[in-house]
């Protein structure tokens, strides 16, 4: 009896607490969750069709782990790191190395204007526009770890080559194709598109709209046409576009454009939206083969228009299922597309920029001693190296991410902002250490010609500011947040009771993640991430453990910016940057650390490591005392900065570990090796095979002077008159002082070399 009354006093209980849950949940809905619903929906702008098919492409990848607060460092080393089949390999050694033996961008741009033939026709031969193509459909099938190594090496010798081999394994007809095309259109032009018999252009921006590719003002009207005697179902397009690259010699047009039916004759609405055709250029109405000169670079690049172009309805991609969804597959496209092709060439300008300042900075001497030596100069060299290092690990874990099918939308626009910004700072660094030798122009001028292309990395492909200010954080805040997506999805529902219950649901676990967060960043703060988990890692588990210091406070500081700004925050540009830069930081750091881990640990690259970790922090911190010092509601603010950042303390990498990455420049070792891996070398005579001559005859003659001035002989011709070093080692040091001598000269032109010439 008596645990039979115990039984029913525990049911009686359970119904209590459960009833007892029941109202109190009915009652956290009625005060609480309703009234944040209603006002919810009235501060939180509406997301237009296109805004939502932005947020909506790709997939969500590290940056999601990121948001939590919380990653889990463990899944981030169990990604695979992308590596190339025997094939890839074989192409980059065979093919890749021929075509860089073929480039000379100072002929190129000044005298040919444009790739010789020759050049176009080896890479049809050998299907360089077709990498990413099938080889079912005669492509190589490549990975996109293959396409980005085929764009770096490329890069490093010539931005003409390089653009011209990316465009069309980027953003274009093949890659919407592949995604987004009919059986019957993959069967008729994937194969003409591997084997280069169409070179494709892509025309999406045009002058009423340029980041607002959305405003395009562009159409095509479904109509009826009479075609060689036959009345044919189709669009009559109407277009102005610039900007395009290969445009001036394609063949095939992809073509983005605001298509309407407004006889029904699709059976939809009038306004069928944003969709994508592919037009042969020899149709009529076509105006097409006039040239831009983007930076003085001279890659094919132009404007096009249309006029009455009549197309039929197969013309559009993916046929009329995919009509008015154009913005959509755009967006798809460039979610996988961004991550490959500027942060490839990003990645080759810095590692060359590393690579060729260094050996400069040795070889090149001032009051007797080598440049390189320099406190001044070893500033720049250091921020060089971690730079080169930095940007050379996220693009090599962003395409593990594309290996393994992801199309992460966030990160890849990550890359695009901050590896063309670091590409930036690198070049101008080259630029500063080598002075006069890269300011005159000529044929021995080795960065000229990347220092011009510049601003066409930094505008092309979503301008930065754009991207930093509107794309990173706002599209990441969405996606890649564990709960914000549902709760946006919840206020925009039309069924206002639906939505109200999903929001009530996702709302408090919501406040449950954000509050454990607050509690994990206050203490983090506080104890300078010590309890934070890391994996076992010897000399770098402290740095999982700062950024995961960071990564908590950026979980609690953007949910209260979200919180209390609302949609607000859209146009609160200069916050939302830097919150994206707190979260591009996050991700360009963890690249560094899977980078080391990958490399096999290696103990003599751990400077680099400590750099770009020192650095980053620095960064990190710098950009959450902005946000703080920002946030309108300031009590609030002032509580934030007390949990999250009670004091500064990282100012950057100390000199003393600037100097020890700027040695690593400065002479020949296993850990240069690595940091400037796979980079096309010089070839024959050329220039850069000049400099890296003079770097190795320097390195080797260093001894035998410094045993003649342990000796105190200041010239090394008294030293050899006096039998103190062989003839041997006499010529040694003679011809690396002729190498030298080549690779410190300019170049000088004839004074009509410059005059105007007719036509």
């Amino acid at each position: 009896m008596p645990q039979a009354g115990n039984s029913v006093n525990l049911v009686t209980y359970a119904h209590f607490y459960t009833r007892l849950h029941m109202d109190f949940n009915a009652w956290r809905r009625r005060r609480i969750s309703e009234p944040a619903y209603r006002w919810a929906r009235k501060a939180m702008p509406g997301l237009s069709d296109t805004e939502r098919e932005a947020i909506e492409a790709g997939d969500v990848w590290w940056d999601a782990d990121l948001f939590t607060g919380d990653p889990d460092w463990n899944k981030l080393l169990a990604v695979p790191q992308a590596t190339l089949t025997a094939a890839e390999q074989q192409f980059l050694d065979g093919p890749v190395a021929r075509l860089c033996a073929m480039l000379d961008e100072w002929d190129i741009t000044w005298h040919q204007g444009d790739l010789p033939e020759t050049v176009w026709q080896f890479m049809r031969e050998q299907r360089f526009f077709g990498m990413i193509i099938p080889e079912s459909y005669g492509g190589l099938g490549f990975s996109p770890y293959a396409h980005s190594e085929v764009v770096r090496r490329i890069s490093a010798y010539s931005i003409t080559a390089g653009v011209t081999v990316m465009v069309p394994n980027s953003l274009g007809p093949g890659e919407l194709l592949l995604q987004f095309g009919t059986p019957e259109q993959r069967d008729h032009w994937l194969p003409r598109l591997a084997d280069g018999t169409e070179v494709p252009c892509f025309g999406l921006t045009s002058p009423e709209a340029g980041s607002d590719a959305a405003s395009m003002v562009d159409t095509g009207v479904v109509c009826r046409q009479m075609v060689d005697g036959q009345e044919v179902l189709g669009i009559r397009l109407n277009w102005h576009k610039r900007y395009i690259t290969l445009g001036p010699i394609a063949t095939v047009l992809g073509l983005a454009f605001k298509l309407q039916d407004p006889d029904g004759l699709l059976g939809g609405e009038v306004d069928v939206g944003i969709s994508v055709a592919l037009v042969p250029t020899s149709t009529p109405g076509i105006t097409i083969g006039r040239r831009h000169l983007p930076s003085m670079q001279v890659f094919q690049n132009g404007p096009n228009q249309g006029a009455d172009v009549f197309v039929p309805l197969d013309a559009l991609i993916g046929g009329t299922e995919k009509a008015g969804h154009g913005w959509q597959m755009l967006m798809s496209a460039l979610a996988a597309g961004r991550g490959i092709s500027l942060p490839s060439l990003s990645a080759a300008a810095a590692v060359y920029s590393a690579h060729v300042t260094g050996m400069y900075a040795r070889v090149r001497q001032q009051f007797g001693i080598a440049v390189g030596r320099f406190e001044g100069v070893q500033e720049k060299l250091g921020r060089l190296a971690g730079n080169a290092y930095l940007v050379e690990a996220a693009r090599r874990l962003t395409c593990a991410a594309l290996n393994q099918g992801h199309k992460p939308a966030v990160v890849s626009a990550i890359m695009k902002y901050h590896a063309t910004e670091r590409m930036r700072e690198a070049v101008n660094d080259a630029m500063d250490v080598h002075g006069g030798k890269a300011v005159i122009d000529g044929p021995s001028n080795y960065l000229g010609s990347l220092y011009r292309a510049l601003p066409i990395a930094i505008t092309v492909e979503g301008a930065n500011i754009l991207t930093r200010c509107l794309i990173i954080f706002g599209q990441g805040a969405i996606r890649a947040h564990p709960y914000l997506m549902q709760e946006v999805l919840a206020l925009g529902d039309e069924d206002d009771e639906r939505g109200l219950q999903t929001f009530h649901d996702v709302f408090w676990r919501h406040l449950a993640h954000s509050a454990k967060n607050g509690l994990r960043a206050w203490g983090r703060a506080w104890t300078g991430g010590v309890l934070a988990r890391a994996p076992s890692s010897g000399p770098v588990a402290r740095q999982y453990r700062r950024l995961s210091r960071y990564a908590s406070a950026f979980a609690l500081v953007a949910d209260v910016a979200m919180g209390t700004l609302g949609g607000a925050l859209k146009r609160r540009e200069m916050l939302s940057a830097r919150l994206g830069d707190i979260l591009a930081e996050l991700y360009l750091l963890s690249a560094v650390l899977k980078r080391w881990e990958d490399e096999g640990r290696n103990h003599a690259d751990l400077p680099l490591v400590m750099w770009c970790m020192e650095d980053g922090c620095a960064r990190l911190e710098t950009r959450f005392d902005q946000v703080l010092a920002n946030l309108p509601k300031r009590p609030l603010a002032w509580v934030l900065r007390a949990i999250v950042l009670p004091v500064r303390l990282n100012r950057g990498p100390s000199d003393a570990l600037t100097r020890e990455c700027a040695d690593l420049l400065l002479a020949p070792s296993p850990t240069r090796d690595r940091l400037i891996a796979n980079l096309q070398r010089g070839e024959g005579d050329d220039v850069l095979a000049q400099l890296e001559r003079a770097f190795a005859l320097v390195n080797a003659v260093q001894p035998l002077h410094d045993k003649l001035k342990r000796e105190g002989v200041r010239d090394w011709r008294e030293a050899h008159r006096g039998g103190a070093i062989t003839d041997e080692q006499a010529r040694q040091i003679e011809a690396a002082e002729e190498a030298v001598r080549r690779v410190v000269a300019v170049d000088d032109f004839e004074p009509g070399a410059f005059a105007r010439r007719p036509g």
